[in-house]
């Protein structure tokens, strides 16, 4: 039976059958549809859908999340496609919503991730898994927010790219995940992804520069070029998927998030 719903962006969709050939075209959506038992149902990823790895090595790619192969997809016959507003470029989704169901993810915050959750779930008829996974995550991020309550913030710099610098800004994902563990973005006045010189980063006085390892891969040889501007700074790598992927696996990420300020707290804070 056809059913109609609205996505993230408030696009209505019809879904003339239940979703049984999916093309997921975002990393973090992608792992959660295999996280919720949908292998078979799953027919193509993109490029970047790196976890799980068994998957990543064995279902078609169509691409990359902003250079889309629609001839690819055609070929994959898909009855839904699941994509995100940031992460894929408005030209691809247009076209792809001629011929297909396109649910879109608008994602800012943590109750925006497990409404996308929720919503994945019940389209793809995994309400309970979804569910029970979007419980697991709330709780996780309330036991952060609990241990962080009683410290103070700490001023950070989230760093995601070089050359030229780029940080996360107010608005973003990130941002809000900074800010669920403590941690006060210096530069939260700047919108999405600002291009920033090192020496305005040194300006804010941030008193942590978080140097995420995706989408720029960030080192322990780029450590150096920020301990020379920020010398009062603590540098930290940080795993940029537990910042930003927003499916099962910020599971993960209130754990990791405790530790790194645990981590922290001795020197900064």
């Amino acid at each position: 039976m056809p059913r109609t719903l609205t996505d993230q962006m408030d696009h209505k969709i019809t879904l003339p059958e239940e979703p049984l050939r999916i093309v997921s075209l975002v990393p973090s959506q992608t792992e959660l549809l295999f996280a919720l038992g949908l292998d078979e149902e799953v027919v193509g990823i993109t490029k970047f859908c790196v976890h799980p790895e068994e998957q990543f090595r064995s279902k078609p790619r169509i691409g990359g999340t902003k250079e889309v192969k629609l001839d690819k997809i055609h070929e994959l016959k898909p009855n839904l496609i699941i994509g995100n507003k940031e992460e894929n470029t408005e030209e691809d989704i247009r076209a792809l919503q001629e011929h297909y169901p396109v649910w879109m993810s608008d994602i800012n915050t943590l109750n925006d991730a497990l409404e996308m959750i929720r919503s994945v779930g019940l389209i793809t008829g995994q309400e309970a898994a979804a569910e029970q996974l979007a419980g697991q995550i709330r709780r996780e991020f309330s036991f952060l927010r609990t241990e962080v309550a009683s410290q103070p913030p700490v001023r950070a710099a989230y760093v995601i790219w070089r050359k030229p610098y780029m940080v996360a800004g107010g608005g973003t994902f990130i941002h809000h995940v900074m800010d669920q563990a403590g941690f006060r973005n210096v530069f939260a006045h700047q919108e999405r992804y600002p291009k920033i010189p090192l020496e305005e980063i040194a300006m804010q006085e941030p008193e942590v520069i978080l140097l995420s390892s995706e989408p720029y891969p960030f080192r322990d040889k780029h450590l150096k070029e920020f301990e020379i501007m920020c010398p009062t700074a603590q540098i930290e790598l940080v795993d940029g998927e537990l910042f930003s992927w927003y499916g099962n696996r910020l599971l993960h990420s209130g754990k990791y998030l405790r530790r790194l300020r645990e981590k922290l707290s001795p020197s900064v804070g």
